[in-house]
């Protein structure tokens, strides 16, 4: 385990996407940082994902209110792309090749319609696609795939890249990386003054919750719960073939990286943390997969994993002041964490330089699950 520094500007709770890209972005501004991690970082639902930055794709009935937030960090994505691969000197396989949704059967074209539509209303890049239109950007694809939509701002990347990356260019600005260490906010006189360890206590001016689904604080009702997901990796060759941009079909999405991995996920199961690999979720997985492209079944199967992603009570992140003094609070990205990290990086960031959130991201404060609550009541 690394020394433990004895005080800091901030202390991060947490070493995964969030955590890593909040800490790099500090970091740079020149603030002394250190990042505490109970396991290995990005070892959790940061690794388990698959990278998509799909505002478009990944809107669902509901979640207009968050589109805003969604197209803002679309936005900022490449120059945190270019800043990070800068510094860490490493790729990150940004693809900007978009996103094709795709109905099987005639069944699934109403409800492409509905959701083509939904995003038309929200003001979002999406192209209502006919059957052979959908099949000439993959060939790949079976005959049975009817209509699409082209989400041409939906980008992807490769998150073992990012967070390979991440912790390079976090350590690379003077970053303390503390792994295999439980830790939790100290707290005197109603305040955070730094993170306690088992072996002692790092002082902070700031202190920073950061650690995704495990995120609990002590005194506040943070409403934060896992949400399984179980996924796969598959391998395409030549002899396969494989796909040039990330498909969606109503069970799965398929995720074709540089380096040939094709990942598909991922399951969404209210179990808790259980990490079970489950025969029904493979068999979903893969099904879906062989529904929408045969050549699947050539393909190696190269590792099967879960991860539990961080889902709010109303799926969408949670960014800012918790009420306690000098400690905040960045979790809740639910499916999002990769498409969100950049507005929510650049929104802590500001929120410690200039007291404040300005722009989409001050709308995702902790405070408005008061306002749930008392609705509710």
């Amino acid at each position: 385990m690394p020394a433990i520094p004895s005080e800091t500007d901030i202390a991060i709770i947490g070493g995964g996407l969030i955590g890593l890209s909040i800490g790099w972005r500090l970091a740079r501004r020149g603030l002394d940082v250190a990042v505490f991690e109970r396991g290995t970082s990005g070892q959790g639902a940061s690794l388990a994902a698959t990278g998509m930055l799909a505002a478009a794709a990944e809107l669902e009935p509901g979640g207009e209110e968050h589109v805003p937030l969604a197209l803002e960090s679309q936005r900022l994505w490449p120059g945190f792309a270019r800043e990070l691969e800068a510094d860490s000197v490493l790729s990150i396989d940004y693809r900007a090749d978009g996103v094709l949704l795709v109905a099987l059967g005639r069944e699934e074209v109403e409800r492409l319609r509905f959701r083509h539509e939904m995003q038309k209303r929200a003001g979002l890049a999406a192209q209502w696609l006919g059957g052979p239109e959908a099949r000439a950007l993959e060939p790949g694809l079976r005959p049975n795939v009817v209509a699409g939509i082209f989400c041409p701002d939906d980008h992807q990347v490769d998150p073992p890249r990012v967070m390979a990356a991440l912790r390079q260019a976090f350590l690379a600005r003077g970053g303390h990386l503390v792994e295999g260490c439980e830790a939790e906010p100290e707290l005197a006189g109603g305040r955070a003054v730094g993170v306690a360890t088992p072996g002692s206590v790092c002082a902070a001016r700031i202190v920073l919750m950061a650690g995704g689904a495990w995120t609990k604080l002590a005194g506040l009702d943070l409403p934060v719960r896992p949400l399984k997901g179980q996924s796969l990796a598959l391998r395409s060759t030549a002899e396969t073939g494989g796909l040039s941009r990330v498909v969606w079909t109503e069970q799965v999405h398929l995720a074709p990286k540089s380096d040939g991995t094709l990942i598909v996920g991922a399951t969404m199961e209210e179990r808790g943390f259980d990490d079970t690999v489950t025969a029904g979720g493979v068999y979903a997985l893969l099904d879906g997969a062989r529904r929408a492209l045969p050549s699947i079944e050539e393909m190696p199967v190269e590792a099967i994993w879960t991860g539990f992603r961080p889902t709010s009570l109303d799926d969408a992140p949670i960014v800012g002041e918790t009420g306690i003094a000098n400690l905040l609070v960045a979790t809740g990205h639910h499916r999002n964490g990769y498409l969100l990290a950049p507005v929510t990086a650049a929104a802590i960031e500001q929120l410690i330089t200039d007291n404040r959130i300005t722009g989409p991201a001050a709308h995702f404060g902790a405070a408005r699950f008061a306002a749930i609550k008392e609705a509710a009541e």
